[in-house]
């Protein structure tokens, strides 16, 4: 598949990977026992996550508090969870492909091992980075490291300014059968939240330019079989992808001047 530049100082903040599958009854104590006793060596620390699930009718909104099944690494910088349609992994240490595709690979063997689901109809990837750069005072500033193709509105003015003074987009590439969704813009502060549960390596806070992306596969039609090898050729195809719009999106200076200094 070829090599790929790995870079010593990276903008990724955090990286999910969630297969979807149909859903499946919810886990039992006894199951999560046992997945705590299949994860132990590389997730020992069972931290349930919870969430809020809105539901919008004609009547009006209701929210459900769930709880999701949870196993953690002892430095707080890796996650596997169950949820009752998805096997989520997390990771704020993002090191290569392959270590992250060997730990959708125990997620997806222990659950398969415990308590098997049916099948499985999307995976996606996404990758949360916060591209941080010196001398950005000013919207202007992004075009220096981040690609004109996403920046371009710098051109545009108004009779009373000198153009804007912040922007956000979003844009679809691929089909809806595999492609890759990006939201990008600038923002100030963080993305992903330093207090949160899984540890971040943590900047100052200042401006940033979000480039993030959800690269995916999903089923056309039928439910496919969840098998890894399967998994494994799509999670390789979704991860090449995301990497190679992400070199289309920052600017030489930005490899050279950040991404390749040593901290």
């Amino acid at each position: 598949m070829g090599t790929r530049e790995i870079y010593p100082n990276p903008p990724l903040a955090l990286t999910v990977v969630e297969l979807r599958h149909p859903a499946a009854p919810a886990l039992s104590d006894a199951d999560q026992a046992s997945l705590k006793a299949v994860l132990t060596s590389s997730f020992p620390l069972f931290k349930p996550a919870h969430r809020i699930n809105l539901t919008v009718t004609t009547s009006g909104t209701s929210q459900e508090r769930i709880t999701d099944a949870r196993y953690m690494t002892r430095d707080h910088t890796a996650s596997i969870s169950y949820r009752p349609d998805a096997i989520v992994v997390e990771t704020t240490r993002y090191k290569r492909r392959s270590a992250l595709r060997g730990l959708l690979h125990q997620a997806v063997e222990a659950r398969q091992k415990v308590a098997p689901v049916d099948g499985v109809e999307r995976l996606g990837i996404r990758y949360i980075n916060e591209v941080r750069a010196p001398d950005v005072d000013e919207a202007k500033d992004w075009a220096q490291w981040i690609s004109p193709a996403l920046t371009g509105l710098i051109k545009i003015k108004t009779a009373d300014d000198g153009g804007p003074r912040n922007w956000q987009g979003l844009a679809e590439f691929g089909t809806p059968a595999s492609g890759v969704v990006l939201r990008h813009g600038i923002f100030d502060g963080y993305a992903v939240d330093p207090t949160g549960d899984l540890r971040r390596p943590t900047p100052n806070p200042g401006p940033f330019y979000l480039i993030d992306m959800d690269s995916f596969w999903a089923s056309e039609g039928d439910t496919q079989v969840l098998e890894w090898e399967s998994v494994e050729t799509r999670f390789d195809a979704a991860a090449l992808s995301a990497n190679e719009l992400f070199e289309q999106l920052v600017t030489d200076e930005y490899r050279r001047e950040v991404l390749r200094v040593e901290h």
